[in-house]
């Protein structure tokens, strides 16, 4: 049973509706600083992540071709696209927390949040972990965090960030299912770089929520799925033809 997914879920559910109701009571500059220590702690997570990679060519080639894939079909626009149909179509059950944002900052901010959620390494790793042996422990992990980042930006952008459960709980849950096929075909050095790969992501995702430099992060998703195969390519085949 994906425990660790429906906790996950469950706590970007929950944190949306509190964030939404308490939007309104919460200053501007409380939401705004602390919507910027968030974005040091995803920094963080993603120095963290980046530090264990074992094949720097690999996770660096994955990056850039990723990004130039995504960014060659339009990835972040398109969902970007459906970031909008969602706060559509939950606008019309629910008031948007839109509270002072430019049309564009709440696109921007909303692939943010989206990314943030759908498609760390943290939260893919810990998909195919709790599919592989049940342990739940970094998904539960991470659905502490999940919960009160979800709070913050549902005080900013309303009721759709609780609606991101669902993509993320389909994403999560299908790895989860195929986490049996993927898992026996990794090794430690391609999970490694797998994280290290969700830890650009993630460092990327700070810098855009401490809006220093709105990095195409939606756009880089595909990196994610490229690393493990480049990490595979590398040590087998480039490696020892180098050495």
């Amino acid at each position: 049973m994906p425990i660790g997914i429906i906790a996950n879920s469950l706590s970007v559910i929950v944190g949306g509706i509190v964030g939404m109701i308490a939007g309104n009571r919460l200053s501007a500059d409380f939401k705004e600083k602390l919507n910027m220590i968030f974005g040091i702690c995803a920094m963080g997570m993603g120095i963290s992540s980046i530090a264990l990679m074992e094949n720097m060519p690999a996770v660096i080639f994955a990056v850039i071709f990723g990004t130039s894939f995504g960014l060659l079909i339009h990835l972040g626009e398109k969902i970007n696209k459906a970031s909008k149909g969602m706060e559509t179509i939950i606008g019309k059950f629910m008031k948007s927390g839109n509270h002072g944002l430019s049309e564009k900052q709440f696109e921007d901010t909303l692939v943010t949040v989206i990314v943030l959620f759908c498609a760390s390494g943290t939260g893919i790793y810990g998909s195919i972990i709790s599919g592989m042996n049940g342990d739940h422990s970094i998904l539960i992990a991470k659905s502490i965090l999940d919960f009160f980042t979800a709070l913050i930006f549902a005080c900013i952008l309303g009721g759709v960030v609780a609606v991101i459960a669902i993509p993320q709980f389909l994403i999560f849950f299908l790895i989860f299912l195929l986490a049996g096929s993927i898992y026996p075909l990794t090794t430690p050095a391609m999970i490694n770089d797998f994280k290290a790969c969700g830890g650009f992501l993630l460092l990327a995702t700070g810098f855009r929520m401490i809006k220093v430099k709105m990095f195409p992060t939606a756009d880089m998703i595909p990196a994610m799925i490229l690393v493990m195969p480049c990490s595979w390519i590398w040590v087998t085949y480039i490696m020892p033809f180098v050495s």
